[in-house]
């Protein structure tokens, strides 16, 4: 049994991940675990990015509002805004 990096457990269905570029395996027994110690931190409410997430100088955001937020600028916006407008409703039954 293998303990995790996060929490110390020992957990007999715990899991690898190898970090790319190289690197040592991590060891956790959750995704909660892993999603802690890897997920990047959003640079504005600093919940940990688990999606796509938004990056805008260099900088990451959960969404598209935070990056609004943070940067002071209405440029960034979630991919669904361009999905919604560009969408033919469909024709009635």
């Amino acid at each position: 049994m293998a303990s995790c990096v996060v929490c110390g457990n020992e957990y007999d269905k715990s899991f690898e991940v190898l970090p790319a570029g190289g690197g040592e395996a991590l060891v956790f027994d959750s995704f909660e675990c892993a999603i802690h110690r890897l997920a990047p931190t959003c640079g504005h409410c600093e919940c940990r990015i688990i999606g796509h997430g938004v990056e805008v100088a260099e900088r990451l955001y959960c969404c598209a509002n935070c990056a609004r937020e943070a940067e002071h600028t209405n440029a960034p916006r979630d991919r669904v805004d361009e999905v919604a407008s560009s969408v033919t409703p469909a024709a009635p039954v």
